[in-house]
């Protein structure tokens, strides 16, 4: 797929029940640790925290922070030290944030004010991350997301994991439908409501199909996302664009940017 459509995806909605889209949301932070779906983006990570001689991450947009305690743990584990993450979100999840948590025993904790990833508060000065979220926003709002970072010499990772292909769309149509009908039992923190609005009032499954599909449509591809940092106005800064990973679930569309320290 080399086009990109600006569609809608429910969860971006105000009126779009919580209950439903913290079900979705979990489901997706669930499938994405299982599957390590980011350990391609994990050596351009280390290279974003060396550049700035930094040991802790600030994620933007983080939702229910899919994958990002697989992440730290890894991450952790490649540089010899604890590397620390902050959560963060315009609509925070206060409730999955705690559950992780409690499950990094503090390594991973959160920011429960909601948080504009264009207009990050000037005391967040760690490198900044972004999973499976940039493709939410139109270009206008994807470059202030950018010119941001740029502006406040911090450094940044956007990570998108898909390949964009038309594999995984079938996929997400004929294979997601069954797995999560199979893994939500094992979702934690367990939650009535999200068995109820998979098993009973299959909400969930529906939403997580259509805005899946959605995603995959809306996700910038390497070029775009060149495109994009074209159009950033910034001086001694650098921006670098590409695909990593391979197999199934391992892809990973990124755009990294760093600021140059000689030029500060």
């Amino acid at each position: 797929m080399n086009f990109r459509l600006q569609l809608f995806e429910l969860e971006d909605q105000p009126w779009f029940p919580h209950i439903i889209r913290q079900g979705m949301l979990d489901f997706l932070r669930f499938m994405i640790t299982k599957l390590n779906a980011y350990e391609a983006a994990l050596p351009l990570l280390q290279e974003l925290l060396e550049r700035t001689q930094q040991r802790h991450v600030t994620d933007l947009c983080s939702g229910a922070g899919g994958g990002i305690g697989a992440t730290q743990k890894q991450l952790s584990q490649r540089m010899g030290t604890t590397i620390g993450v902050t959560l963060s979100d315009l609509y925070p999840n206060i409730a999955a944030y705690e559950y992780l948590n409690r499950q990094s025993e503090g390594a991973i904790d959160f920011i429960p004010e909601p948080v504009d990833a264009t207009a990050v508060p000037e005391s967040i000065t760690s490198v900044r991350t972004i999973f499976s979220s940039f493709h939410h926003f139109p270009p206008v709002v994807a470059r202030a997301i950018l010119q941001d970072a740029a502006d406040k010499r911090a450094a940044i990772g956007i990570f998108e994991g898909a390949k964009k292909s038309w594999i995984e769309l079938l996929l997400l149509w004929f294979a997601f439908p069954v797995a999560i009908l199979v893994v939500t039992p094992f979702i934690r923190p367990f939650n009535l409501g999200r068995l109820f609005y998979t098993y009973i009032i299959p909400l969930i499954p529906l939403g997580i199909i259509w805005d899946g599909t959605v995603s995959l449509l809306r996700i910038y591809t390497p070029e775009q996302l060149q495109q994009l940092s074209k159009q950033v106005t910034a001086t001694g800064y650098t921006w670098r664009v590409g695909r990593a990973g391979a197999g199934l679930g391992k892809n990973v569309i990124y755009l990294i940017g760093y600021p140059d320290p000689a030029a500060a």
